[in-house]
């Protein structure tokens, strides 16, 4: 063997030249709150938004970086700090750990942290970004999917005005896909709005927002009759018989988001819903996702992969599922001004997924939280 080759393989095996010097540094995790600033105000039926704050996390070991995030969920009672404690408070557990053990470590994680859903989805994706880096590829690669297999992702748009309903209409020109959020008093007149400048194939995302089974029943037939291809969430997620009462009366895919958390909710939907919605920080992250997917196809169900109003960290995480799924909604990066890092790229609809190794996530200098 030449003395080129023995460094090479003792650097891949043993973490790099500082291993071999017997100088290598031990593993660190850090967390950081982020906060990004939205393009427009982000309305919906929980209320309305000018910025989101993430909690990122960097873990580095072996001279290898990996990026993950968490975007706490107010409907479930999370916020930055109660996340960022929460992740901070297994750091010194995690940096006594095997990270090639990841799938233990997860599983022992989630029995560390009850709820926390958002701080286990930022653990899991910096140790999967570091994983699939240290293996030297991309993160679908690793679960052998066809990166040209992405479906086209929606572009949502908050509730709103409909004079500045038809405006974001026209801004979200490049995408062939809307999904518009609904379930509010004069709902239909956003839909209007949305018809007025374009015939784009519609989503919509009621949130909850139609308690009453016969009220939703009378707004998902008048938006069949708007050619909506799909009703997410239209009524509480408690109200499971309800929906399937609804779903036996109504001819468009419904679509369970916070009803459907992880994959244990499933079975009791299946009746009541066509699909899930499957998003990294309901579920606690990109292996807690990939069950989820699987589970819902043994059940027959359609799958969405979502986001929630997110980094590139984030949404270039789901990105890598998205071969498996029908459907994408991952747009939370674009919603963003002050995105800190460039990962996934949207061309006409279609998910780009980038070819480095992890994530393949980069900071942006001028935004960059660990700079």
């Amino acid at each position: 063997m030449t003395r080129r080759r023995w460094l090479g393989t003792m650097m891949l095996g043993g973490g790099g030249l500082p291993a071999i010097l017997g100088q290598a540094a031990p593993p660190r995790w850090q967390a950081k709150t982020v906060r990004l600033f939205l393009r427009h105000t982000w309305t919906t039926t929980m209320g309305s938004y000018e910025y989101r704050d993430t909690v990122h996390v960097r873990f580095e070991h072996d001279g290898v970086v990996g990026y993950g995030e968490g975007a706490p969920i107010v409907r479930y009672k999370e916020d930055a700090p109660s996340t960022k404690h929460a992740v901070e408070s297994l750091f010194s557990w995690l940096e006594s750990v095997n990270p090639w053990q990841f799938a233990k470590v997860m599983d022992e994680v989630t029995r560390r942290l009850p709820g926390h859903w958002a701080a286990k989805a930022a653990i899991d994706i910096a140790l999967m970004d570091w994983v699939t880096q240290r293996l030297g590829i991309p993160l679908y690669r690793y679960f052998g999917l066809d990166p040209a297999a992405t479906p086209l992702t929606s572009f949502s748009i908050g509730i709103d005005r409909p004079d500045k309903i038809k405006e974001k209409v026209q801004e979200a020109e490049p995408y062939p896909i809307l999904k518009i959020k609904v379930g509010v008093p004069g709902d239909e007149d956003i839909i209007e709005a949305v018809r007025s400048v374009t015939n784009k194939p519609i989503r919509v995302d009621a949130n909850e927002g139609w308690p009453d089974k016969e009220l939703a029943l009378r707004k998902i037939r008048w938006l069949e009759k708007a050619g909506v291809e799909l009703v997410e969430q239209p009524m509480p997620a408690p109200m499971i018989e309800e929906t399937r009462w609804l779903r036996q009366r109504v001819h468009v895919p419904l679509i369970a988001d916070e009803a459907a958390l992880r994959p244990e909710d499933l079975p009791r939907l299946r009746e009541a819903y066509d699909g899930v919605n499957v998003k990294l920080d309901k579920c606690g992250g990109i292996l807690a996702a990939w069950r989820m997917i699987q589970l819902a196809r043994a059940l027959g169900m359609k799958v969405m992969l979502g986001c929630m109003v997110s980094s590139s960290v984030s949404i270039t995480a789901a990105a890598h599922l998205a071969p498996l799924v029908d459907y994408a909604d991952l747009d939370g990066n674009l919603l963003v001004a002050n995105d800190p890092f460039v990962g996934v790229r949207v061309e006409h609809g279609r998910l780009i997924l980038p070819d480095r190794p992890g994530l393949g996530v980069v900071p942006v200098r001028e935004h960059n939280p660990w700079a």
